[in-house]
């Protein structure tokens, strides 16, 4: 099979789908793999590095999805690259359909297959390809939102440690999955108050035996959360419905409620966002401002540390590419679950039912 590694060209979005590692062990296998040069640069992977791994570098993005039969990416297609994939093509990155449907119609009418990174679930039932970017992005979802509360980026001018006789910042996190619990670890090693909400009571109970005191692990509900909001300085929101568009867990008057110059980061606007006044922001224009509250919702958080966030990534993918490429989209999905999970469109067909559930469109059976 011909692999196929585009630059990335979504704004600000410095990592590459591959490490020279993977190109290697892909030659070894028998398999070509094209990469545009300059792919790695954002990430410090020199097009010298794929090459001595065996890989055939090409001028241009045109060139990688003319000759590849699966183009392996980080983000969504961006419209002109819509253009490029044809019919019968597999291509594997984040899609994220639910929240935007000019791509999810976009891809359909390429008639080529999507595998995406976000649905694909192990035979765990955990999400290998979403963790590792919802831990960089919990992470960092503490460190910007330090940064926004600080008053010329025209948050409450708060410390989120505070010092010896004033409070730390209180953070609200929506969320205890991945990326609300690497952000409630971060969060408690500056010493900031945590309430750390979610409604699967077995997850909270195990965070609060191994998190510290400064976490409070509380149910979500919508009393939880309105009390909460008044409370807070910081909010973060990392609601996940694995394919599906993220729930409005505070609305628009909720607001009101909030402290003048409290700060959103809401890290789940790749599916929506789960604050109803959340709209898509990019690293070069990341916040706004909503009724004196300072919303962060940029769409691919961890694009802005590419070497970190590539490393895990490519870590995790890889097998699933290898996987892919020995066998073809049709017979890895009949003989892994994973990959199976992961097919949100076949050639040109709908089969995620989430998707299809968001935007009222028709979805078919996989094995159909």
């Amino acid at each position: 099979m011909i692999v196929g590694v585009p630059k990335e060209t979504k704004r600000d979005e410095y990592r590459v789908a591959m490490l020279p590692v993977g190109v290697e062990e892909l030659v070894r296998s028998g398999h070509e793999v094209l990469v545009e040069r300059g792919a790695g640069t954002g990430s410090g992977l020199p097009d010298e590095a794929y090459a001595a791994c065996g890989a055939t570098l090409v001028d241009t993005a045109a060139a990688v999805f003319c000759r590849a039969d699966m183009i392996v990416k980080v983000k969504e297609p961006q419209r002109p690259e819509l253009a490029l994939i044809r019919p019968g093509q597999t291509v594997f990155t984040f899609f994220h359909f639910a929240a935007d449907r000019q791509l999810t119609e976009g891809f359909l009418a390429t008639g080529a297959t999507a595998v995406a990174y976000e649905t694909l679930r192990d035979d765990r039932g955990r999400l290998p390809l979403l963790v590792p970017m919802s831990e960089v992005a919990g992470r960092m979802s503490i460190q910007e939102g330090a940064k926004y509360l600080e008053r010329p980026q025209m948050g409450r001018g708060i410390l989120l440690g505070g010092v010896p006789g004033v409070a730390p910042a209180n953070v609200l996190i929506l969320g205890a999955g991945s990326v609300g619990a690497n952000a409630a670890k971060v969060a408690a090693g500056f010493g900031a108050n945590i309430a750390l909400l979610d409604t699967n009571l077995e997850r909270l109970r195990y965070l609060d035996d191994v998190t510290p005191p400064n976490i409070d692990c509380l149910y979500s509900d919508r009393h939880t959360i309105r009390e909460r909001l008044g409370w807070a300085d910081l909010v973060v929101g990392s609601i996940l419905i694995p394919g599906a568009r993220a729930p409005h867990l505070v609305d628009r008057d909720d607001l009101k409620l909030m402290k003048p110059g409290a700060v959103i980061i809401d890290v789940a606007i790749d599916q929506g966002g789960c604050v109803a006044t959340s709209r898509p922001t990019t690293h070069a224009d990341p916040t706004y401002v909503v009724d004196d509250v300072v919303h962060y919702c940029v769409t691919n958080m961890p694009g802005a540390v590419g070497r970190t966030s590539t490393y895990a990534l490519c870590n995790a993918t890889l097998p699933y590419v290898l996987q892919l490429a020995g066998a073809g989209v049709d017979r890895a999905a009949a003989e892994s679950a994973a990959i199976r999970s992961g097919v949100n469109v076949l050639r040109g067909r709908l089969v995620q039912p989430a998707v299809a559930a968001a935007f009222g469109l028709p979805c078919e059976n996989l094995a159909a």
